[in-house]
């Protein structure tokens, strides 16, 4: 109801600009007809016709703007809100099924395993929300230390294996050839922050199946690229670009909802540019998935070489 309502209200506005833009050229064109020869009159008009012009299409401009980032906004809460309810209204139903009925050990321990899932997921949501506060109050990170990037990519790996109980093929990292050993200043919960989202966003969109394959490649001898491609639902092109910004989500199948708040890719964005690089994705469209890459610049100087043998 409310997404209609917001709809109606571009529309209104985008229509209510175009007739006020008509109805400006129709009076300008009348006043320099009646003006005839007084030239100075006409050229004042044109003047100040521009003026209002402009002024109609950027107020046009911001209002909708602003109702769309309204929009962005209480589809977040929305979002938050629900992945809050859920995992608590599952821990109080099992903590109430087992003060009633404790059954048998077995029964418990699977009980056990799903609050902390559940406890988890709560714990990720929360974090996800308060990294985004903190982020956005500060402009680059000040505190950086030398790390390694292959480890950190790895230790990544198995912490979301494990999260979403997947085997070990189903996300692979590729050895970096030669032996090089490629090394980035940041901030490690940063950097660790960035990854795991990317890796989280990735499963979480390959609801058929996943198949992940992560590279770590140089690129100009001065960045470190990390590539994260799925073979999941994909990106539609318009939506390439858009999906990095603060509590938009693609568009989901009509037949799989994706659960979410819209902050993860936002979190990455902002961690990679604050730390010198960026992150963009490809897609060949939907349903062929999809491929991130996340760009960071290599450590160097003689005493914190980023490329060592």
């Amino acid at each position: 109801m409310n997404l209609t309502r917001r709809r109606g209200a571009i529309a209104f506005f985008i229509v209510m600009g175009v007739c006020l833009i008509g109805l400006l050229v129709y009076l300008n064109i009348t006043w320099v007809h009646l003006s005839g020869r007084r030239f100075a009159i006409g050229f004042v008009g044109v003047i100040l016709f521009v003026i209002l012009i402009a002024g109609v299409v950027l107020n046009t401009f911001f209002l909708v703007r602003e109702i769309r980032r309204n929009e962005r906004q209480d589809s977040f809460l929305n979002a938050v809100t629900h992945e809050l309810k859920t995992p608590i209204a599952s821990i109080r139903l099992y903590l109430d099924t087992l003060s009633r009925h404790p059954g048998d050990e077995t029964q418990r321990q699977h009980f056990y395993a799903v609050m902390r899932s559940d406890t988890d997921r709560l714990l990720s949501t929360v974090e996800s929300v308060l990294k985004a506060g903190e982020l956005g109050q500060r402009t680059r990170v000040s505190q950086r230390t030398r790390i390694e990037i292959f480890p950190l990519v790895a230790d990544c790996i198995t912490t979301v294996r494990a999260r979403h109980h997947l085997a070990p093929e189903a996300i692979e990292l590729a050895e970096i050839g030669g032996g090089v050993r490629l090394h980035v200043m940041g901030n490690p919960e940063d950097l660790r922050t960035a990854i795991l989202n990317l890796l989280d966003n990735a499963v979480k969109y390959s609801p058929n199946g996943v198949h992940i394959q992560c590279r770590i490649n140089i690129e100009r001898y001065t960045f470190a690229v990390l590539s994260i491609t799925d073979s999941g639902l994909g990106i539609p092109a318009p939506e390439l670009k858009r999906i990095f910004k603060r509590f938009y989500r693609a568009s989901s199948n009509d037949r799989v909802k994706i659960k979410g708040t819209g902050l993860g890719l936002f979190l990455v964005r902002t961690i990679a540019r604050q730390h010198g690089g960026d992150v963009r994705a490809t897609s060949e469209g939907p349903g062929k998935g999809a491929t991130m890459f996340l760009k960071l610049p290599l450590a160097i100087g003689n005493s914190m070489s980023g490329i060592e043998g």
